[in-house]
């Protein structure tokens, strides 16, 4: 295992001992396993279940198995539309797949008829819409409209998890914003894994657009200590963003990049600025997290971006 890895899954350990004391003895089915989200769900459930001896074997649904890097892990190969779902009960589901509004029914269904007692959504920051200029955070009870198909798909999404939870199954929502660390991809549309992967090749960086949005990050440790609390302890019914309230313009992410990476050959800009025109933010209030549930960003940006190059260097 890389060293970078270690280091992060003793951190998640760290912060999340009383849920792996909540989640012993339990039956968990995650869907989703191979992306982003999943893998760093997987890494963590997997050096808990060894560290503390837990004895549990989860069940992962993917598209496509040969993504999954870990052993001993019960695999259902399918999609949410066509799969069948073991006989034995779920008393906790993660809904992390990046699956239709019909998906998430389904595996509501599911959770409703195998014992579930906990429902985590992976949702996103998407539901909110365009977040406008003078909002510096966005909260959970903002008023927008999702603009985006994708948008609109975990809008109606979260609609059938509150109509579960209505119906007595602890559902918990997880708006997700932006994140870094290993297994982010690189050649995505996601700005720090494009830079990082620029840095990799000893750049320059280049930054598609003019660099004046708005974005923060949180790093993939900390989203697996977000995630699973919000599991086990998260207010049913209720959303909670995921994610820093720490905002950086991408020109300056680029130069944090370029910084901590080492990088000699400079950024590159593709488009100049307008003059007077607002910059464009996604960056959440997570003051519900922290209030309610003690969670924060503890690695920090800068740390974040030197493991995620240490670990996409390798």
């Amino acid at each position: 295992m890389p060293h970078e890895l270690e280091q992060d899954l003793r951190h998640v350990l760290e912060h999340t001992g009383a849920v792996w004391e909540e989640l012993a003895g339990s039956n968990i089915l995650i869907t989703g396993g191979s992306g982003f989200v999943g893998s760093w769900l997987l890494e963590s459930f997997v050096w808990a279940n060894h560290r503390f001896k837990l004895n549990l074997r989860p069940t992962i649904l993917t598209r496509d198995p040969s993504r999954l890097r870990l052993a001993g892990l019960d695999i259902l190969h399918g999609n949410l539309h066509t799969v069948s779902f073991p006989a034995k009960e779920f008393q906790y589901v993660i809904h992390a797949a990046a699956e239709s509004v019909e998906g998430t029914r389904r595996v509501l269904e599911m959770a409703r008829k195998h014992g579930t007692r906990r429902f985590l959504f992976t949702s996103s920051g998407a539901v909110y819409g365009e977040q406008p200029s003078y909002v510096q955070k966005i909260e959970e009870d903002y008023a927008g409209i999702a603009n985006t198909e994708y948008g609109q798909a975990k809008t109606e999404s979260e609609s059938l998890c509150a109509g579960a939870a209505g119906s007595g199954l602890g559902v918990v929502i997880a708006r997700l914003f932006a994140f870094s660390g290993p297994y982010l991809p690189l050649n995505a549309n996601f700005a720090i894994g494009n830079f990082v992967r620029d840095a990799c090749i000893g750049g320059p960086i280049r930054v598609q657009g003019d660099g004046t949005p708005f974005r923060s990050y949180l790093y993939a440790a900390d989203l697996a200590i977000w995630l699973w609390t919000l599991l086990v302890k998260g207010i049913s019914a209720r959303p909670y963003n995921v994610g820093s309230d720490q905002a950086i313009s991408i020109l300056d992410l680029a130069k944090t990049v370029e910084r901590v990476c080492g990088i000699e050959r400079g950024i590159v800009v593709a488009e100049s600025a307008k003059p007077g025109a607002e910059a464009k933010r996604y960056v959440p209030s997570i003051e519900r997290a922290r209030a309610e549930l003690g969670l924060a960003s503890l690695i920090p940006l800068e740390e974040g971006i030197r493991r995620m190059f240490q670990f996409s260097m390798k």
